[in-house]
């Protein structure tokens, strides 16, 4: 008795590594993007440890003419949309539910 065993075809069934919609950052995302802003001392340091524009930007000069431009580096930061985003949840719950003055907070 001679029988012959099929096993499954394991090429359909992709690995993680495989499936096109599979990112290892998703859940640092989605834990950045949950965090609800419920309270104005929370907000106010959120204002301020996230900056408005990216520190790094900038012009290199010497003696008056410009060597070369450093472009804004803050982009490659992989939770750079989600940190940006909970800055702008912070401006608003400041200015909409608090009713604070957030041009100081703004460039």
């Amino acid at each position: 008795m001679n029988t012959i065993t099929k096993s499954p075809n394991l090429s359909y069934f992709p690995t993680l590594a495989q499936r096109k919609d599979w990112n290892p950052l998703r859940p640092i995302r989605r834990w950045i993007d949950s965090i609800t802003v419920k309270n104005s001392r929370f907000a106010h340091f959120v204002c301020q440890l996230i900056p408005c524009e990216c520190p790094f930007e900038r012009d290199v000069v010497l003696l008056g003419r410009k060597l070369f431009h450093i472009p804004p580096l803050c982009k490659l930061n992989p939770f750079y949309n989600e940190i940006v985003g909970l800055r702008f949840r912070a401006l608003t719950y400041l200015s909409d539910v608090c009713e604070v003055d957030v041009t100081q907070y703004i460039c």
